[in-house]
Formats: C-alpha cells, sequence, structure tokens
C-alpha cells in the first residue's frame, strides 16, 4: 500500500543523530506545522539536496505511517546560508530561533507569519546583523504574533529608559540601528523578556 503523499515547502529547524540509513530533521512548514522529517543518507540516483539546518526547501514527501514521520522523495532548496556557521554567537542565536519554533505549537492561524518571521530572522542573521538583536526581536514578535499581550503588559512593566530603549529597538529595521559593537542592555531586555513569558505564557523559551 503506498505511502501517504505530502508537497510542502519548510524550514530545517532541528537535527537528530543520524542512524546507519537515515538523518532526521523537524521541519517546520507554513501549512502543516512541525513536520518529523527523514532523508536517507545515501542518495544515489537522485538530484535531492542533503538537508541542512536553516535550509528554506521544497519537499516531496512520503509517511507511511499517517503522517507521524514524513520521508524525503525529493528535495529542492530555496535559501541556504552557509555562512551562519562560522559566527560563535550568530549561530548560538539562530539555533535558538530555530528550537523556539520547533519546541512550540503554533497555532495554524498564525504559521504563515512564524515562516515569514523565521525567513527574515535567518536572512538578517546572514547579512551580518546582530544576532542578539535579531533574537530578541524575533522572540518579540513571535509572542505577540501568537497572541500574548507584550506590548501591553510587558513594555510598561520595564523602568522608563530600559523600556524607551526596547521600543526603539523594536520599532527601528535593522539595518537602520547603528549601536557599538558591545550593547549588554539587548542581552539583558532578551532575558527580562524571556522571564515573562516563562512565568506568562504558555510558549517554551530556552
Amino acid at each position: 500500500m503506498p505511502g501517504l503523499p505530502l508537497q510542502t515547502d519548510g524550514f530545517v529547524l532541528l537535527k537528530g543523530a543520524p542512524t546507519d540509513a537515515f538523518q532526521g530533521f523537524t521541519v517546520f512548514s507554513p501549512e502543516h506545522g512541525a513536520l518529523l522529517v527523514q532523508q536517507r543518507l545515501s542518495r544515489k540516483a537522485t538530484s535531492s539536496v542533503a538537508l541542512d539546518l536553516f535550509d528554506e526547501v521544497s519537499l516531496r514527501l512520503e509517511s507511511p505511517n499517517q503522517g507521524q514521520t514524513w520521508f524525503v522523495q525529493e528535495a529542492r532548496l530555496l535559501a541556504r546560508h552557509p555562512d551562519l556557521g562560522r559566527s560563535y554567537e550568530t549561530l548560538r542565536h539562530a539555533s535558538a530561533v530555530a528550537a523556539l519554533v520547533a519546541r512550540n505549537t503554533v497555532h495554524e492561524d498564525s504559521r504563515a507569519q512564524v515562516a515569514a518571521l523565521l525567513r527574515q530572522a535567518f536572512a538578517s542573521f546572514a547579512a551580518g546583523a546582530r544576532p542578539d538583536l535579531v533574537w530578541f526581536k524575533t522572540l518579540y514578535v513571535f509572542a505577540r504574533d501568537e497572541g500574548y499581550p507584550v506590548k501591553q503588559e510587558w513594555l510598561p512593566s520595564l523602568p522608563p529608559p530600559m523600556r524607551a530603549q526596547a521600543k526603539h529597538f523594536l520599532a527601528t529595521p535593522l539595518a537602520s540601528l547603528e549601536m557599538p559593537a558591545t550593547q549588554p542592555q539587548i542581552a539583558v531586555l532578551a532575558q527580562r523578556l524571556a522571564d515573562y513569558l516563562r512565568g506568562h505564557s504558555d510558549i517554551l523559551v530556552e
């Protein structure tokens, strides 16, 4: 009996330990949410690209168990950011963004927004934007789009100088933000936002 077929685009968020024959991944699809995907390590006589972290890909999949696990029949690369691994801080924050989406169930009405957020975040990391700032802005937008009152509740809870700085960071496009090489306030804001979400939301933050 043939397996269940699926054609979808998605983002490679997590990479599992390989087995003898397959490499496992978590892929976020705008149409279907998080998918557990297996790709055969030996791809002789196939044009499929080998999946890698942070790739945006078009996939033809098949599931033998009604969608619990999907096996790659064909994979076509839409976007790849190979330079993300050259900087430890960039890799660390890009991995945090990927894990944020992978570990949280995204409502189907929000999936397209989350896919756009992933695309923007990975492109910003690749373009050399401050990784800590990309993480902070991405975490804020993710929580806001999931319906949590970060603008109405979290921002007003900050001390006035910190609140003004947070609003500036959030309202200004990354390309327009000029800051010194060290800006510890970003890490403080990101930590306070993560702590707030742990106590006031169902969002799982590392």
